[in-house]
C-alpha cells in the first residue's frame, strides 16, 4: 500500500490541526510543510507532526497526494503560480478558505480545475497559529468540499474518505452553493451583529447606560462582533454579491416587522416569534457550524467574600481551565449570577459534574 503524502503551504491553526489529525489517524502518512514562520515548522517537526521542513515552495511538493493551501487567502494566487510547475497531475489541490467562488475562478485561469477540490473545515478558535492547533479541532465538524466540475469522482470520494477518517463530516457542495449558504448562516449574522453593536454605541446616553446593562443577553447574541475586523472585511469583499442579496432580503423582513409594530398587529407578532422559536428549536445541538461554539455555564452563587475564588480553586484542583468568568448583572435572558466560559465541551462537561457534586446549582446554555 502506498504511503499517503500530504503537503501544507501554511501551517497555522487550521493547517496545523489538519496535519495533526492526519498524523494521529494515519501514523504512516508522510507530511511536508512550508510556512514563512520557521518557528512553527521547527515545532511541528520536533513534535513529529511533519516529516520534512521545506525552506521554499519547490519541487519537494511534486509528489504529494494532497496539497493543502492553508496560508492567508491573499497569498493563494501567488502560491499557486509558484506551485504550478512542480505539480504532479495526480496531486489533489485543496484550500481551507471560507469563500470559494474566487479561488475556483483562479484555478480555472491556471487550468488546474481537473485537480482542485475546494475545502472548508467549519471549525476554528479565537486563538491562532500552529502553537494553538490540535488534532481534535475538526472532530464532528462539517468539512465542506467544493470539487471542480472536471475532477474525477473517485478523487472526490477519496477526499471524502480522508476527511471522514480524521473525524470530520464531509459535505459536497458546488462553490456557488457553498458561498450562498455560508453567506446566510455565517457572513450575514456577523454583519448584523456588528450593526447591532454599532447601533447601541451610537444610541447610548453619555452615561453609557446601554453599555452597562448589555453585559447579559445582548453581549451573548452579538459575541461574533468581536471577530477579526480584517478577516470579515475580506470576507465581505469576496462574497459581496451573496451577502448583499441576503441583506436586502433581511431589510425587507425588517420593514414588514416594522409595519407589524406600527399597527400593533398582535397575531402577526406572535406568529413571527413562535415560528422563529419552533424552527430554531429544531436545530441540532452540535457545534459543527461556521460560527464558533461557546461553552458557557451560569451558576447560582452566594454574594459573600471568597465565593468565586472557592469555585475557581475547585475547578483548578480538577485540572479544568476557565476561559472567562464574571458576574452576570443582567439576567433577563439567562439564569445564574456567575457566568463561566470554558475552552471546549469536555471542560464544560467536567465542570458540570464537579460543581453538581459540590451542590452548586447549574444553568446550562
Amino acid at each position: 500500500m502506498n504511503t499517503l503524502t500530504c503537503g501544507f503551504i501554511g501551517l497555522g491553526l487550521i493547517g496545523g490541526s489538519i496535519a495533526k489529525a492526519i498524523k494521529s489517524h494515519i501514523p504512516s502518512s508522510r507530511l511536508i510543510a512550508y510556512d514563512i514562520n520557521t518557528d512553527s515548522l521547527e515545532l511541528a517537526y520536533k513534535e513529529q507532526v511533519i516529516d520534512q521542513i521545506c525552506p521554499a515552495i519547490d519541487a519537494s511538493f511534486g509528489g504529494c497526494d494532497y496539497l493543502f493551501l492553508c496560508a492567508p487567502v491573499s497569498h493563494n494566487d501567488e502560491n499557486l503560480l509558484t506551485l504550478k510547475p512542480y505539480l504532479s497531475p495526480d496531486t489533489i489541490l485543496t484550500d481551507v478558505g471560507s469563500v470559494k467562488t474566487g479561488i475556483h475562478r483562479h484555478i480555472e485561469a491556471l487550468n488546474l480545475q481537473s485537480q482542485f477540490i475546494g475545502g472548508h473545515p467549519m471549525a476554528g478558535s479565537e486563538r491562532f497559529g500552529y502553537q494553538n492547533s490540535y488534532a481534535s479541532l475538526l472532530e464532528n465538524a462539517y468539512y465542506i468540499l467544493t470539487p471542480s466540475d472536471t475532477v474525477p469522482q473517485e478523487k472526490v470520494t477519496a477526499y471524502q474518505t480522508l476527511t471522514a477518517s480524521i473525524g470530520a463530516i464531509p459535505l459536497v457542495l458546488t462553490c456557488e452553493e457553498h458561498d450562498y449558504v455560508t453567506a446566510a448562516i455565517s457572513h450575514l449574522p456577523h454583519v448584523i451583529a456588528a450593526s447591532l453593536v454599532n447601533l447601541i454605541k451610537s444610541s447610548d446616553s453619555k452615561e453609557g447606560i446601554m453599555k452597562m446593562i448589555a453585559a447579559g443577553g445582548f453581549k451573548d447574541i452579538t459575541r461574533i462582533a468581536s471577530s477579526s475586523p480584517a478577516m470579515w472585511q475580506q470576507i465581505c469583499l469576496t462574497n459581496t454579491e451573496n451577502i448583499s442579496a441576503l441583506l436586502k432580503t433581511y431589510i425587507q423582513y425588517l420593514t414588514v416587522l416594522s409595519s407589524y409594530l406600527d399597527r400593533k398587529d398582535k397575531d402577526a407578532l406572535y406568529l413571527l416569534f413562535d415560528t422563529a422559536r419552533t424552527y430554531r428549536d429544531s436545530f441540532t445541538n452540535s457545534s459543527n457550524g461556521p460560527i464558533k461554539a461557546e461553552y458557557v455555564l451560569t451558576v447560582d452563587i452566594a454574594d459573600k467574600p471568597g465565593a468565586i475564588a472557592t469555585l475557581a480553586v475547585l475547578l483548578a484542583k480538577h485540572q479544568v481551565s476557565i476561559k472567562n468568568i464574571g458576574i452576570n448583572h443582567n439576567r433577563e435572558l439567562a439564569e445564574g449570577a456567575l457566568r463561566i466560559e470554558f475552552y471546549d465541551k469536555n471542560a464544560a462537561e467536567a465542570a458540570v459534574n464537579i460543581l453538581t457534586e459540590h451542590n452548586y446549582r447549574i444553568h446550562r446554555r
